[in-house]
């Protein structure tokens, strides 16, 4: 997974604007159109501008939790949907076509999901704005930090937050009087993570950690008594103030409910989020909840497999409960950890060449979560290479708790987060000549959906040859079958927290931690996880149904290739496009 890609749509590239055309075609009044929206978009979204390496707002904060904010979103769709539809599809080319289709949804599921009130809803443990100031002031992340202009529009960034406390404050009231509240137990972690940002001394503070990178001198002095003015005498005591009202006013009266069937308008408002994240129509949340129970079925008796091939005496519980525990299966030490993905993204990279033609130009590199989000971060995350080439991938690994870590699932992970999952996937939508909204959006159902099925070419390539390391896919894909049902369960059938923590242990050998960890995120994040084993069974299937119609014409390198030549489609999208793909393959050979 990739909560950071997750929070920013797995953008990261250069999305500076192109040069005015006056439009005269139907495509080229298409392209004009969503080229207009995008832009909106970036307007106003700025830190999401920097992310792509668009620098020309990265002195701007932005205010998300503002309603002002929600209205200027839903006229920009609004206003891009009008235009869109004013364009004849039967003048579009086929790829104008399938920009045109993808915009249509995009606008549409926005606008359906700003019915709901997510405003109200301003942050979480896992994304919210403070971790993203944090982030980009690190000095490894999109905010450029060399210069004095970039330290300057930095602190200028920076002091935007206040207006964005004051805003998620009064949203977060609103909440309060109307019933929608995060859960409890989830804002107890966000104060403990603003604990971390705001107590001690200013000195200590990794806000002032940009200076380190300063030489000493005059202009050090001057931009320190310019850090010092804005996080000492803006930015801190803002933050200072937002974690006072959650953990004095604002968690007391919040709910003690895990899912948004709680919710005034829960069940339709999950729905909604049901549909965006898996991209379908026709799935309701109690179709998914049966297809995760068979698919759970399914997954545990082929661990049942494993366990009776490395010889355990004992039930599967009992197998769970040992390789969770037994200490050949963990790692001594972070950089142990580290080393060993290092040494297998070599492996892997030498394999690729059987399944794929088509490699992105950027590479990616294997660093581990920053210290200061490990606790709460996931075991794996995938940043997105710069397209100018000033920054290349990022396969983050969550070195905080090494019991998460397994070495069984060391073949798994790097699969679903480098390549040729998520790598492969993003770079290359970055470098298709596409209209930037598809170059860098996403949906969950395909870029998760392509992740878990990059995890099932294991074998293919060569990996999963020891009975743990496939048991470690086989724990992996549970994961992501066990997120059907606990995701549907607290959402539509009223689960509690802890039954759905006490599920996911029942069914695979994950770590306490992070099952718990899991859980909480799908509280806060309604549907989202929803994506990732439906987006797979499709991709499969459609594999499998081609494979099956092209019989010894089916080549895999071609059916990778038209998987991702065109980007991230709903999957409605993508399975009608692969049916015309195969019909050019069968008259072409």
């Amino acid at each position: 997974m990739r909560p950071l890609a997750a929070a920013l749509l797995l953008l990261s590239a250069c999305a500076t604007a192109p040069a005015v055309v006056v439009p005269r075609t139907e495509g080229e009044k298409l392209r004009a159109a969503v080229e207009q929206w995008f832009e909106e978009e970036l307007r106003l979204n700025p830190v999401s501008a920097t992310y792509l390496g668009d620098h020309r707002y990265d002195d701007q904060f932005g205010n998300p939790a503002s309603l002002e904010h929600e209205r200027a979103v839903s006229r920009a769709c609004e206003d891009g949907l009008a235009r869109a539809r004013a364009v004849d599809p039967a003048g579009l080319s086929p790829a104008d076509q399938l920009t045109r289709e993808t915009f249509l949804h995009d606008c549409t599921a926005r606008l359906v999901s700003l019915r709901y009130p997510g405003r109200l809803l301003p942050l979480n443990q896992m994304h919210n704005p403070v971790l993203t100031l944090a982030l980009l002031g690190s000095g490894e992340g999109p905010q450029p930090l060399k210069t004095r202009e970039e330290h300057e529009a930095w602190l200028r960034r920076a002091a935007g937050v206040v207006p964005w406390v004051d805003a998620a404050i009064a949203a977060m009231r609103e909440g309060q009087a109307v019933g929608v509240t995060q859960p409890r137990v989830v804002l107890h972690k966000v104060v403990k993570q603003l604990d971390g940002f705001v107590d001690g001394p200013l000195e200590q503070s990794l806000f002032l950690r940009p200076l380190e990178r300063v030489a000493a001198g005059a202009e050090r002095e001057r931009l320190a008594g310019a850090y010092r003015a804005t996080f000492g005498g803006a930015v801190l005591p803002a933050l200072h103030r937002l974690r006072d009202f959650i953990r004095d006013e604002h968690l007391p009266r919040a709910r003690e409910t895990a899912g948004w069937s709680a919710l005034p308008g829960g069940a339709e408002w999950y729905a909604a989020a049901v549909a965006a994240s898996t991209t379908t129509s026709e799935l309701s949340p109690a179709d998914i909840h049966a297809l995760g129970l068979q698919e759970v079925a399914r997954i545990r008796a082929e661990m049942e497999q494993v366990k009776e091939q490395v010889g355990f005496p004992g039930d599967l519980q009992a197998f769970f409960a040992h390789v969770r525990t037994d200490p050949r299966y963990f790692f001594d030490s972070p950089e142990a950890l580290l080393e060993a993905h290092r040494a297998l993204k070599a492996r892997i990279d030498g394999a690729l060449p059987r399944l794929f033609s088509r490699f992105p130009r950027a590479g990616y590199e294997v660093r581990p979560v920053e210290a200061f989000r490990a606790a709460s971060a996931a075991g794996g995350e995938y940043q997105a290479p710069a397209a100018d080439g000033s920054r290349p991938g990022i396969f983050y690994v969550n070195t905080h708790d090494l019991k998460a870590q397994p070495r069984y699932g060391l073949e798994t992970l790097s699969l679903h987060e480098a390549a040729p999952g998520h790598h492969f996937q993003i770079a290359l939508q970055q470098e298709l000549e596409l209209p930037r909204f598809r170059r860098f959006g996403g949906y969950t159902a395909f870029s998760e959906g392509w992740a878990l099925y990059a995890e099932s070419l294991g074998k293919e390539l060569g990996l999963f040859q020891q009975p743990m390391d496939y048991y470690g896919r086989l724990n992996d894909e549970q994961l992501r079958a066990m997120r059907l049902v606990v995701d549907t369960g607290l959402h539509a059938f009223g689960w509690s927290r802890e039954q759905a923590i006490r599920y996911m242990l029942d069914n695979s050998s994950l770590a306490e931690s992070d099952a718990m960890a899991e859980v909480e995120r799908y509280m806060v994040w309604p549907g989202q996880a929803l994506g990732y084993k439906v987006g797979q069974l499709r991709m499969s299937a459609a594999r499998a149904r081609l494979q099956a119609r092209l019989g010894e014409r089916f080549d895999v390198k071609a059916f990778h290739a038209a998987m991702l030549e065109d980007g991230q489609l709903p999957l409605a999208v993508l399975e009608r496009k692969l049916a015309r793909w195969a019909a050019a393959q069968s008259r072409a050979r």
